[in-house]
């Protein structure tokens, strides 16, 4: 331990409080021109403005009350235990909130950067209940360095130095990120547009090799349509897509609409809710959830019980089915069933989509995924509470159809560089992670007095207003009593 360290509990340097809430029934109280911080404000920054302001009736009616500019704020509550901010402006708090004052002797960012430093403490002192919250005691029974004021200002400048190169190479990490998500676009787009490989047209008059075009492909999948049709009434040719403002494609390419390409395009069903719940073992039930950015994940979805399934016959999934998120946020998420799949079943924000001969699923979710196909998917999205794309959209949806042998060669291509962006995106986000734990081995080594090197803390030592830490503690006190006994109510003189 550094000698010139003193520990003392945080509350016996600095003053504290909490805020308040104003009665919501009351309206009026929200109208004023005072500005009033919520927790969720807080994010290791300085306020300047609220979302919320309320009026001095507000103050006089509740616990709130205006904290001066410059005080630190500490959330108490929730997911935001720990987060901090200063007040560049006057203010009141609600009760989630805790003001540290100011003192005068010790530098308020030294007291920032240590609270900073404490916070997975302060998060896992409020473990426990069902909101997570910590009290202004424990706050104020944290275990505070005290150390001279020049080594207080040095440590500060050294961390917000070795915060600034921290910070300037997260910045390109994450412009690295955004990046890759650009190049990843790109290469769909590309492959969308038959400009990733060289077509089979192409490749058939260098070689002098026989190629099934695409139209040829689906004049003769449309033929077997017919041949088996036994639907409902007389079977009826598909009308062609109005081409008037489509985007013109390579030789051998063809303009098609899904369904067309498809067996089967439908979705699932959840249970009946009341009374039901999922069991332990059963049928994987995929969800939203479960359907990600080009993948779908069967190790985290619920299970149902098999009757269930067998009750729900047409959305139960068999290996290479696409599905495709058509509700909520995730619209448009796609991926391919694996081929390990047993049996699965659907709910109703997923749909299913099994290909015919004419097209393969792994280009299906490549197309389904590229910016073109996500537009149009998005551009037929209806936006109610949850926002839904219909199965008849989905069916309708147009595709740029090439030959089999390019849709391979094709997958096979975008497979190859999306699995260079993987690699260099995992790289970025273990870099990513090492930032973070290099920030708190930084503001460990400063609270444990061992961030300065010897040159550092000689200058400190030589600073004209270098003085002891035991005397900076006295001072602290003598100006606390002092505090103290102004505000004392004086008694009045009697006289029997």
């Amino acid at each position: 331990m550094d000698k010139e360290i003193l520990i003392e509990p945080l509350g016996n340097i600095f003053k504290t409080t909490s805020g308040g809430t104003p009665s919501r029934k009351k309206p009026e109280f929200y109208l004023g021109n005072i500005p009033w911080v919520k927790s969720g404000e807080l994010e290791n920054n300085i306020i300047y403005g609220t979302e919320e302001r309320i009026t001095e009736d507000a103050i006089k009616n509740s616990s709130a009350k205006i904290f001066p500019a410059g005080t630190l704020l500490i959330a108490l509550y929730g997911a935001t235990i720990g987060k901090l901010a200063f007040l560049g402006i006057k203010a009141t708090t609600n009760q989630a909130v805790c003001g540290i004052f100011d003192n005068g002797v010790i530098l308020s960012k030294y007291m920032y950067y240590f609270l900073l430093f404490r916070r997975q403490k302060l998060i896992q002192s409020g473990m426990g209940g069902a909101q997570p919250n910590i009290s202004q005691d424990i706050v104020r029974k944290q275990p505070f360095p005290i150390i001279p004021l020049p080594k207080q200002r040095a440590i500060v400048s050294k961390i917000e130095q070795l915060f600034s190169d921290l910070d300037n190479g997260i910045d390109n990490f994450k412009k690295a990120q955004e990046q890759l998500k650009r190049y990843r676009q790109s290469v769909l787009k590309a492959a969308c547009e038959g400009r990733l490989v060289p077509t089979e047209a192409e490749l058939a008059c260098d070689e002098g090799r026989d190629y099934e075009p695409a139209d040829v492909l689906l004049a003769r999948i449309l033929k077997e349509r017919r041949e088996k049709w036994n639907g409902k009434g007389k079977y009826k040719e598909p009308a062609a897509p109005d081409m008037s403002s489509l985007q013109e494609l390579p030789e051998g390419w063809v303009w098609n609409k899904l369904w067309l390409c498809c067996n089967l395009i439908t979705k699932g069903e959840s249970p009946k809710w009341q009374g039901f719940e999922y069991i332990e073992e059963g049928i994987p039930f995929i969800r939203s959830e479960n359907v990600l950015w080009g993948n779908v994940n069967l190790l985290k979805a619920v299970k149902i019980p098999e009757e269930f399934h067998n009750k729900l016959i047409r959305s139960q999934l068999k290996p290479f089915d696409v599905l495709i998120n058509i509700v909520g946020a995730s619209i448009g998420r796609c991926g391919v069933v694996p081929s390990t799949i047993i049996s699965a079943n659907i709910n109703q924000a997923v749909s299913l989509i099994r290909v015919n001969n004419a097209l393969l699923p792994s280009y299906l979710v490549q197309l389904l995924l590229s910016p073109q196909l996500q537009k149009n998917i998005h551009a037929g999205k209806v936006d109610t509470a949850r926002p839904n794309i219909s199965l008849g959209d989905l069916r309708q949806l147009l595709i740029p159809l090439p030959p089999l042998a390019e849709q391979r060669r094709i997958v096979v291509e975008v497979e190859r560089h999306l699995s260079l962006c993987d690699k260099m995106e995992a790289t970025i986000a273990e870099s990513l992670q090492k930032a973070e734990s290099l920030r708190q081995s930084i503001l460990k080594k400063a609270f444990e007095g061992k961030l300065l090197n010897e040159k550092e803390l000689e200058e400190a030592r030589n600073a004209p207003d270098w003085e002891p830490a035991e005397k900076l503690l006295e001072r602290i006190r003598q100006e606390k009593q002092i505090k103290e006994n102004n505000n004392k109510p004086t008694r009045r003189k009697t006289h029997g």
